[in-house]
Parts: C-alpha cells; sequence; structure tokens
C-alpha cells in the first residue's frame, strides 16, 4: 500500500516525456517515392552504360580550355587513361606519318625534326587539345601530297573503262558528259563556287561554327572523322585508280601511265576569266591525278553537311541543297563521274554514322552557345522498347515512356535533363523553376526551340499520359 500511495509522488517527479510521433516524414530523396521495388529496378550503371551516356561535370569543366604548358599533366593522364579498341586509330595515324615521311626524299635530320615538334606539340596541353584532334587531318595533307613519290613499280594498274561502263550501266548515259556539254561563263562561276572555294574553305567555316555554337566536343569529334575519313579516301584513290572524265575527253579510252599530266578541266576556265593561275599548275601537277573514285569533293560535302545538320536542324534543307550543288558542279567541270559521287556519299556516311553512334555529343535544343552546357551525352540513346514487343528491357518496358533519356529513379538531373534530347526523341518540357525545387512536366508542355525561334506546341488529341518530375 505504501508503494501504491508514493506512486503519484514519483511521477511528478520524473521529467516530462514527450510524446512519441508516427515514423512518418516527408522522404529525404525523390527515389523514395518510387513505388517500383528495388529488386525489379534496373542499376543505373547498367543503363547509363548500355544507353552510351557520358556525363560529365559542371559547364565550367566541359568547356574549359587546357592553359598548361607542362608536359606532366599529359604524362599524368596517359597513366590513367582507360584504353580501349578505338584507340588503335592513334597508332594507324602514326603509322601513315611514318610511311608519308619514309617515302620523302632523303631528309633525315627534317623529318627527325618534324617528328620531336609533333612530339613536343601532343605533350603540351595547350597545344594538345588542338593538335590531338585536328592531327588526322594534318596526317592526311602530308599523305596526300607525298604519294606522289610512290614508285610507279609499286602502284597498281589504272582503271579507265570501268567507271564509264559502270556510268552506262547504272545511269543508261555518261551524266558527266552531258552535263559538261554545254558551258557557260555563269555556270562556270556557278560551279566554281562550292567546287573551288567551299571544298577549302568550308571546313575551317564549319569547324568556327561547331566550336562556338554547338554542344562540347563536338568539333574535335569532327576533325577526326574528317581526317579519317579523307585519309581512307585517298587509299582507295591509291589502290584503285582510275580516270576523270576530262581524261575520256582528251584520251579517248586510251591506256593511261603513272607519270602523265593531270588537268584543270572546267577550271581552266576560270583561271582565263579571272586572269590568274589558281588552278592550272596546281591540277597538272596533282599528287593523285587518276583519284576520280571515290569523289572526295563529294564526300566532304556531304560530310559537313551531316554534321552540321545535326548540329543546326533548322538548316538543314540549306545543306542539303549545297550537297546538290557540289554533286552538279564536280560533273559541270567534267571532274567526276555520277559513280563517283555515289562512292564518296557512301564513305562520307559511313564516317558520320560511326562518329555520331558512338562519339558525337547530342545536341540539346534550348542551348544556343557552347558555354550554357551544364554536361554532355555522347553517341546515340538506346531507345527502351515496350514489354509488348518482346524486345531488349528488363520486363518492365511498359512502366518507362519511349523517347525519355535515361534518369536515376525517377531523374534528378540539371533543369536541362529532359531538353538534352537526340535526333528522333520526342520533344520534351523543361520545368522551369528554381533548381533544388522540384516541379512536375509532362512530355505535353509546350517547348521553346531557340535553333527553330518557335514554341513547339503539344499534338492535338495527345493525351497527356505520364508525369514526370524534373529539378
Amino acid at each position: 500500500m505504501d508503494a501504491v500511495q508514493e506512486f503519484p509522488a514519483i511521477i511528478a517527479q520524473a521529467p516530462a516525456m514527450k510524446p512519441r510521433l508516427l515514423p512518418l516524414r516527408w522522404p529525404g530523396t525523390l527515389a523514395q517515392l518510387n513505388p517500383i521495388p528495388k529488386s525489379f529496378r534496373s542499376p543505373r550503371k547498367l543503363r547509363l552504360r548500355l544507353g552510351g551516356v557520358k556525363k560529365h561535370g559542371q559547364s565550367d569543366d566541359i568547356t574549359r580550355l587546357q592553359t598548361s604548358f607542362d608536359p606532366w599533366v599529359t604524362l599524368r593522364a596517359l597513366r590513367k587513361r582507360k584504353w580501349s579498341l578505338w584507340d588503335v586509330q592513334h597508332f594507324a595515324t602514326f603509322g601513315f606519318i611514318l610511311f608519308s615521311l619514309f617515302i620523302l626524299p632523303s631528309a633525315p635530320l627534317i623529318k627527325t625534326g618534324v617528328l620531336v615538334v609533333l612530339g613536343v606539340l601532343l605533350l603540351m596541353p595547350v597545344t594538345q587539345q588542338f593538335l590531338s584532334p585536328s592531327l588526322p587531318i594534318w596526317t592526311y595533307l602530308l599523305y596526300f601530297f607525298s604519294s606522289r613519290f610512290i614508285g610507279p613499280e609499286y602502284r597498281p594498274h589504272i582503271w579507265v573503262k570501268v567507271l564509264p561502263a559502270l556510268e552506262n550501266v547504272m545511269y543508261g548515259a555518261n551524266l558527266s558528259n552531258i552535263l559538261s556539254a554545254h558551258t557557260h561563263a555563269i555556270l562556270d562561276v556557278i560551279a566554281w563556287l562550292p567546287y573551288g572555294v567551299g571544298h577549302f574553305a568550308l571546313p575551317l567555316v564549319c569547324s568556327i561554327f561547331m566550336f562556338l555554337f554547338a554542344a562540347p566536343g563536338t568539333l574535335p569529334v569532327f576533325a577526326r572523322a574528317f581526317g579519317y575519313m579523307s585519309i581512307l579516301g585517298v587509299t582507295i584513290q591509291l589502290i584503285f585508280p582510275c580516270t576523270p572524265p576530262w581524261y575520256e575527253k582528251l584520251h579517248g579510252l586510251e591506256p593511261a601511265h603513272y607519270g602523265m599530266e593531270g588537268s584543270p578541266a572546267g577550271l581552266a576556265r576560270i583561271d582565263e576569266l579571272l586572269g590568274v593561275d589558281m588552278y592550272t599548275t596546281s591540277f597538272t601537277t596533282a599528287p593523285v591525278p587518276f583519284g576520280a573514285f571515290p569523289s572526295m569533293h563529294a564526300a566532304n560535302a556531304i560530310f559537313e553537311a551531316l554534321f552540321m545538320q545535326y548540329c543546326f536542324p533548322r538548316f538543314r534543307s540549306f545543306f542539303i541543297f549545297y550537297g546538290a550543288w557540289i554533286a552538279w558542279a564536280t560533273m559541270y567541270l567534267n571532274h567526276h563521274y555520277a559513280i563517283d559521287l555515289v562512292g564518296g556519299g557512301v564513305v562520307a556516311a559511313a564516317a558520320y554514322y560511326i562518329a555520331r553512334v558512338r562519339f558525337l555529343p547530342r545536341p540539346q535544343l534550348d542551348k544556343s552557345t557552347r558555354w550554357e552546357y551544364e554536361y554532355v551525352e555522347h553517341g546515340d540513346r538506346a531507345r527502351p522498347m515496350d514489354e509488348e514487343s518482346g524486345r531488349n528491357g528488363y520486363g518492365l518496358g511498359l512502366l518507362q515512356r519511349p523517347g525519355t533519356g535515361d534518369s536515376d529513379e525517377w531523374t534528378l538531373g540539371s533543369s536541362s535533363s529532359f531538353d538534352s534530347i537526340s535526333r528522333g526523341d520526342t520533344l520534351c518540357g523543361s520545368s522551369s523553376s528554381t533548381p533544388g525545387i522540384l516541379s512536375p512536366t509532362t512530355p505535353n508542355d509546350d517547348h521553346y526551340d531557340v535553333w527553330n525561334k518557335a514554341r513547339v506546341a503539344p499534338k492535338d488529341g495527345e493525351p497527356a499520359a505520364d508525369v514526370f518530375i524534373a529539378r
């Protein structure tokens, strides 16, 4: 009884205890709202690897240029580099450099000096960032101009009748001879602009536009692919030498031999019109006078058009027009058959396809300059397959809307996560809220396209099926 009487006094002396709250709180991360059990979620690293996504740091990391002259920075980067099969390209490039220097006339001191200077420039980060991507282009120029020193005893047979025969079989007539039969001074100038001016100037012009306005990393991919494509084209011309249309007009189908001079063909009329010797001497003494197939004029133009329309889709019509323009110019000036243009187009398309699928950064249409990018994604986006199709996927295809990018759970990223679209993907709206504040957006929201200067409205009758959370 005494203990029962003392119990109220003990309770009064005890410190006041706060009532326990139910274990309910706002989720610390957005991933906790995901209703899909963790056992059924695909790992993020696996999705990124299958999707070919490579995300980098902030904008100051992906747009910053190197300013260091310390070669140890490059050496440390080489030690940490994870080499892959694609790095064979570097060994191939140096192989072509050594071959070109080997066939040049004997000048051991000059050749050694060239290799030493090249090595020093590649070791310094400030010069390596520009020289390394453009090295295939310089290799192509060295390879092209040094090929004149390959001895005739090592060269293959020159094919005179193959291209005209293919022309007649495929098209029923010699299109080059038809287009070049009737000439006029105005037509000469119209053909000269893309063939004699644009062919040499546009690679630089395209490089400037890609550096300033395309996604960071686009220009290095363009330069490497352009160089390797050109090296491949010259190699085909050396292995499979064919006479161009001007040879048929001057010599008929007589056998050709090495040592014969080239010809400026229709460009000679431009020299006469302008009163200067811009093309007569250079084409007469060309290193590869029988390099009709494939047409590198057509290959370069198509390659540039493909890259530019990928980066700037608003001007796609102009790029297509330029490709057709230079195709007509090559035949009008009597430099190539139509089959040569097909060969050049195939080489250009192959180089562009490999670059786009594996290395080319995806443009983000809401970004107008390179300095606005917060991150870049490389290669084609892997589109998730629907579960009903029975292809790919992890058994949850119906839970993911086709056309959206890879995300961490229900997407945690920057404000441009859904504005980063690859070619052919559905335009998605992006949240304009302050970073760090969660707000829902749907793929049917209006989207402002910077390059087209227009707002893309939702399609009529399209249901607002999914809601995505973006930051």
